[in-house]
């Protein structure tokens, strides 16, 4: 049985793309799966160091379709994960070296080896993206509550759609006290505009910044928010689709409901 070739994406950059494919790689590596990430972001690649493994590059995806390179030569196995696996993006060559055809020939062989390879979109609609997208079978839209990502997440699923890709959303870094003050979007108000699947909900957590600085998977962090919310997105990625989505601002959202009532009861009884 061939792997899956997803893609994930934004439109907008800064929603934390890079992260969470990291992120779902090694949960989805955790749970079993020969997992392979992909930078596709040609000159400005980044998911090396957020995995920690940017001292090892040798070969890049350019020199695999190019043919200076074998892909098992290119491909970097995570020291902490077994079978995670790195295809790093080429820092030096022009973001249109790669095209659309070369990503087919690509997608067929990392299908025959990897049960998931998840490719990291570059920011925007143009070439890298257009290459991104070119074999995909899935495709995860990363978006944060505000108003600037939820639109530039619309028109990038206009397009998935319009390639016959059914995108899945995730809602990432919310902050569940603007969002209770009003100050943030709601998950709920982001999923009606877009109007696509929910995936799932991942909380602003500072361990992601100690990921990216160390190199150690925030799903390896026992009190990261953030890792369990990715362990449970690779689950349902991975045969599990019912599991419920756990909404961050809900323990809030309660505990403030209890203590008006509780504030209530105090005022009646002392009055």
């Amino acid at each position: 049985m061939e792997g899956k070739i997803v893609v994930v994406t934004s439109g907008k950059g800064g929603v934390g793309k890079t992260t969470v494919t990291a992120s779902l790689g090694a949960a989805l590596a955790l749970q079993g799966k020969r997992v392979a990430v992909v930078d596709m972001d040609i000159g400005l690649r980044n998911l090396d160091v957020v995995m920690g493994l940017e001292n090892r590059i040798i070969f890049n995806i350019v020199d695999v379709v190019q043919g200076k390179c074998k892909l098992k030569q290119a491909t970097i196995k995570d020291r902490r994960i077994n079978n995670l696996y790195l295809i790093p993006a080429s820092q030096s060559d022009e973001k249109d070296t790669i095209k659309p055809e070369n990503m087919k020939w690509l997608c067929n062989k990392l299908k025959k080896e990897f049960d998931f390879t998840l490719l990291d979109c570059p920011a925007g609609i143009e070439q890298g993206f257009k290459n991104s997208i070119e074999a995909a079978d899935e495709a995860i839209v990363v978006c944060m509550p505000e108003i600037s990502s939820v639109r530039d997440a619309d028109r990038v699923i206009g397009l998935l759609y319009s390639r016959s890709i059914t995108p899945k959303l995730i809602v990432n870094r919310i902050i569940p006290k603007m969002v209770e003050r009003g100050d943030m979007l709601s998950h709920q108000d982001v999923v009606d505009v877009l109007s696509i699947e929910l995936l799932g909900l991942v909380e602003t957590d500072e361990n992601i910044v100690v990921s990216a600085n160390t190199g150690l998977p925030v799903v390896m962090q026992k009190d990261s928010k953030a890792g369990k919310s990715f362990i449970e997105i690779a689950m349902r990625m991975n045969g599990h689709p019912d599991l419920p989505i756990e909404d961050p601002t809900a323990p809030r959202s309660l505990w403030k409901k209890l203590s008006g009532k509780i504030s209530r009861k105090s005022k009646v009884q002392i009055s």
